[in-house]
């Protein structure tokens, strides 16, 4: 299973990098937007962190302007997928990028027929928002669920991104589930790694190590 960071967050995409746990990147506009800072350089000094799927939205809404829009942000570095809402003219223009060797990420995905029509159009990845769901008392999980069970029935090559991560369990069902990948919030990522009886075992042995007698170092000084 691959994880994704969330994030377009410099220091926080540079910190989970050094753990060696992360395989791509996604953003959105919210998450652009936070930083402050020259769209295109901060994409390019995403993609020196990580080597790669870096996932880049689209704004257009019509497909010949997604298309063009696509063209544009594939050009800034090999590793960019372009993000496509999930509408009618999301879809023709996922038809075509995929023809020319463009990846697409299908975002904003809410249902398993959604997913499919995806994958029939040629996308290289499409996004449940699991959270999103849960939010309004739907299950997301199921989603993912069903999308496995369709893309694995059919041999589709569409790999499925958990989206919209907001605890462990997802991340949890989803690697349970099969899905390719989960992208996580930052803050996600460090509640992975953490475990009360980790801490509780790390300070015990360290204590009992201050109680080890030591040998005095009685080399001249």
């Amino acid at each position: 299973m691959q994880l994704f960071i969330d994030s377009a967050n410099l220091e926080e995409i540079r910190e989970v990098s050094r753990w060696g746990i992360i395989d791509g990147v996604t953003t959105n506009p919210t998450l652009i937007a936070k930083e402050g800072k020259d769209f295109r350089q901060l994409i390019k000094e995403i993609c020196e962190i990580v080597d790669g799927p870096i996932s880049v939205e689209a704004i257009s809404m019509q497909g010949g302007e997604i298309i063009k829009e696509a063209r544009g942000l594939s050009r800034i570095h090999k590793n960019i997928v372009v993000k496509i809402p999930l509408t009618k003219e999301g879809l023709k223009a996922v038809k075509v990028l995929s023809k020319e060797g463009i990846k697409t990420n299908v975002t904003l995905c809410f249902s398993a027929t959604q997913a499919l029509l995806s994958a029939k159009a040629g996308a290289n990845f499409v996004s449940p928002f699991v959270g999103r769901l849960d939010d309004i008392s739907g299950r997301g999980m199921d989603l993912v669920r069903e999308i496995c069970t369709i893309f694995h029935n059919y041999h589709f090559p569409t790999q499925v991104i958990v989206a919209s991560v907001r605890h462990p369990l997802h991340v949890l069902e989803a690697a349970l589930l099969g899905a390719d990948i989960a992208t996580c919030p930052f803050p996600v990522l460090e509640q992975l790694l953490k475990h009360p009886l980790t801490d509780i075992g790390i300070k015990r042995f360290l204590e009992d190590w201050e109680k080890i007698p030591k040998k005095r170092d009685k080399r001249p000084r």
